[in-house]
């Protein structure tokens, strides 16, 4: 994903990254997933699963503090944010993951 703002992925990695690290384990508002075998090589499964579409594969990495796409997930319990939360941390950091919110490497939603 090619962003007219090259830092909004990055950006967005910290994000949730720094929310999975941060969620205490007793907030109900997170999403506490453990991941499976099939997902070792498939982050796009595991945001099939969760989201129930494939683009959040960036947030799953970084919930999981992986450092690249090609890294073994490996089997353990990870912290994504809900849908909500998602967007909140999307608009934040002026990335968005879904096509169709997409137009000329930016957000539709973004500020011109």
């Amino acid at each position: 994903m090619i962003d007219k703002d090259t830092r909004a992925a990055k950006s967005f990695y910290r994000e949730v990254r720094k929310f999975a690290e941060n969620t205490k384990p007793w907030d109900t508002t997170a999403i506490f997933y453990e991941t499976k075998p099939d997902e070792m090589y498939d982050l796009t499964l595991v945001s099939q699963r969760v989201y129930g579409r494939r683009d959040e594969f960036l947030a799953v990495m970084a919930a999981a503090g992986l450092d690249t796409v090609d890294q073994p997930l490996p089997q353990k319990r990870i912290v994504l944010p809900n849908e909500g939360q998602l967007i909140d941390i999307k608009r934040r950091a002026g990335f968005e993951s879904i096509d169709d919110l997409r137009e000329n490497f930016a957000p539709t939603w973004a500020e011109a």
